[in-house]
């Protein structure tokens, strides 16, 4: 996982480096995908990158090729400060579309191993009283890659996420832990959904709760999807285009039109029950997941007439 401070005005810049680092990265034995996700409320312009690979010796040989030192070397003028990494050996990715992460990383006093598992037990089991807790996973450093220990934990929300680590409980914690670690860094890794629901900053404004996000994605995907197969999946397969090709060409037409035509038609349609400043009371909650139901009814009746 790397996390990289973009200079402001650069992101376009940034994101066609970053399209070049994965086509990069794809050429390497046991690359398994990327992931990227661009700064949240309060980063100041962090963006963070997941490189999978399936084993430690791929995901080094990455990491220390000529190719990914070129491409660092190509990418400065765009960092405010060299890109910092973790190696998380392990571990379960998140399922969930409404997952929100935290990555710590932390660099350990010598001898203060044992006492720092202790204390990270007893942090745990704060954790788990807080609402909205989803699990937490430790990864010890990656002998020759790094010596940080790392820390994973998710809610299901920024805003339980949030009051985690702004609370009194957790400060507590750190102060009890200072002794133990010389350092520590927090990263924040929102919801993959969260770049097509950008209402504006006015006080009305924000990002909807993320199963109100994933209600929608659906609600525009499914037609959409549809709607492709019934016309351009028809049209390739007639032209005898691959399967493979033809399933690519799929994926690039439906985020293209689900980014630029369906979520903002489906954002305006539901603002009052997106927004969280519209949507303040149980019954425009349970109003507006009845019509996303409803609307889920009618496309499976319309398209059901289509076979």
């Amino acid at each position: 996982m790397t996390s990289q401070r973009v200079r402001p005005g650069r992101d376009e810049d940034y994101k066609r480096w970053q399209e070049k680092t994965n086509r990069t990265a794809r050429g390497f034995d046991g690359f398994e995908g990327t992931e990227l996700y661009p700064p949240g409320p309060g980063q100041e312009n962090e963006w963070v990158v997941v490189f999978r690979f399936s084993r430690i010796d791929q995901l080094t040989t990455w990491l220390r090729s000529q190719a990914r030192q070129e491409l660092l070397d190509e990418a400065r003028p765009l960092f405010e400060a060299p890109p910092t990494q973790e190696v998380l050996s392990g571990g379960t990715p998140a399922e969930e579309p409404e997952v929100v992460t935290a990555v710590i990383s932390h660099e350990i006093r010598p001898g203060s191993e044992q006492p720092f598992l202790h204390w990270q037990d007893k942090a745990l089991k704060a954790q788990e009283k807080f609402p909205g807790f989803m699990g937490s996973e430790l990864f010890r450093p990656v002998p020759g890659i790094q010596d940080h220990w790392v820390v994973v934990f998710r809610f299901d929300s920024r805003e339980h996420l949030d009051a985690w680590l702004e609370s009194d409980t957790r400060k507590k914690l750190l102060k009890e832990g200072e002794k133990y670690f010389t350092r520590y860094d927090v990263r924040k890794i929102g919801s993959p959904f969260s770049g097509w629901f950008r209402f504006g900053e006015g006080a009305d404004e924000g990002i909807p709760p993320n199963w109100k996000q994933a209600m929608s994605v659906v609600l525009a995907l499914y037609p959409t999807v549809m709607i492709l197969n019934l016309t351009a999946g028809y049209g390739l397969d007639e032209a005898g285009v691959p399967g493979y090709a033809a399933l690519f060409i799929g994926n690039v037409l439906s985020v293209s039109i689900l980014t630029w035509l369906a979520m903002p038609l489906v954002n305006r349609a539901l603002a009052f029950w997106l927004l969280p400043g519209r949507a303040r009371t149980l019954r425009i909650h349970v109003a507006g997941a009845v019509l996303v139901a409803l609307c889920y009814g009618l496309l499976v009746v319309l398209f059901g007439l289509t076979d």
